[in-house]
């Protein structure tokens, strides 16, 4: 799956890079990378009050995950609220019992809901070694 990161691509996600010639001595120089996003894992979207909803069909779990040298293991998608789209088998989160399809409530108490999924990243990639984060599972997923 490549580097465990939360933002870094997942394994369907495809690496395509494009280069051209030109410039100064006509040498070739390569453009960024392009990644093309995968089809979301989520059956259906749902809203933030939805999963708050007192009696609703989710589970809610907290789990902390102690990040080893290559990241987490999970890949955070979406918002309001963000969902895990992926998770590597044999990193940390799976370790603790993270799953796709999950939607994440809080990270290390911050409620991260109404957040998208670049600013959850943010908030765990600058964060402490060790991540606190509850989520919320449908029990049909």
């Amino acid at each position: 799956m490549g580097p465990r990161t939360v933002a870094g691509p997942s394994k369907q996600e495809k690496l395509v890079s494009r280069g051209r010639h030109g410039s100064r001595n006509d040498s070739f120089q390569s453009d960024p990378p392009v990644l093309n996003n995968p089809k979301s894992v989520l059956k259906r979207q749902v809203s933030p009050e939805e999963l708050q909803k007192p009696g609703g069909k989710y589970l809610k779990r907290t789990f902390t995950i102690v990040g080893d040298a290559v990241g987490w293991g999970f890949v955070v998608r979406g918002s309001s609220p963000c969902h895990i789209q992926a998770v590597d088998p044999s990193g940390p989160a799976a370790a603790v019992g993270m799953k796709v399809c999950q939607f994440v409530v809080s990270v290390n108490g911050i409620n991260v809901l109404e957040m998208d999924y670049r600013t959850v990243s943010h908030l765990i990639l600058t964060g402490p070694r060790t991540v606190v984060m509850e989520v919320m599972e449908p029990l049909d997923c």
